[in-house]
């Protein structure tokens, strides 16, 4: 892992986006993140959207040896209409802890949390019987899927919010 911004703590505004949110196995998630980055991606051209961006990967609920409840969205300057599939949601403004790196996820998470942890800092998440729901714990791509196809040359800013 490259780590291109250090740990740290920030405060973000509510932002609007939308996205689509399925459950999926941790293992084979990366490719149905994929899928989901394209299917999101055309549904934008044909609403004819394309002042949207960054996407991003949502992980709603997570266990690593079960299914995984994720989102791939995309941060919209408006709150837009979705439909059946793409739904308009919010991500929520609060403080988070943050940083920014190229490549290996696990091992940038990993990096997160043990700094967190340090910190004393509290993640706004809770134990619910599929996982570990997070009230909001996202990875943006600040590298464009659509012009990058090349996921290790991505630069990824992860953010976990806090309980304050």
């Amino acid at each position: 892992m490259e780590l291109l911004e250090p740990p740290r703590v920030v405060e973000r505004p509510q932002q609007d986006y939308v996205g689509i949110r399925v459950v999926t196995p941790f293992r084979g998630m990366l490719s149905k993140r994929n899928e989901l980055l394209d299917e999101l991606s055309a549904w934008l051209v044909q609403q004819g959207e394309d002042d949207a961006g960054p996407f991003f990967l949502r992980l709603h609920v997570i266990d690593m040896s079960g299914p995984m409840d994720l989102e791939v969205g995309v941060i919209t300057p408006t709150p837009l209409a979705g439909d059946a599939r793409v739904q308009p949601a919010t991500l929520p403004a609060g403080h988070y802890a943050t940083l920014t790196y190229r490549n290996h996820s696990l091992r940038a998470n990993g990096t997160l949390i043990d700094w967190s942890a340090a910190q004393n800092l509290t993640f706004d998440r809770h134990t619910i019987p599929e996982g570990d729901h997070f009230t909001c714990r996202y990875e943006l791509f600040r590298t464009d899927p659509r012009t990058e196809p090349r996921k290790t040359k991505w630069e990824v800013e992860l953010n976990i919010r806090l309980t304050t």
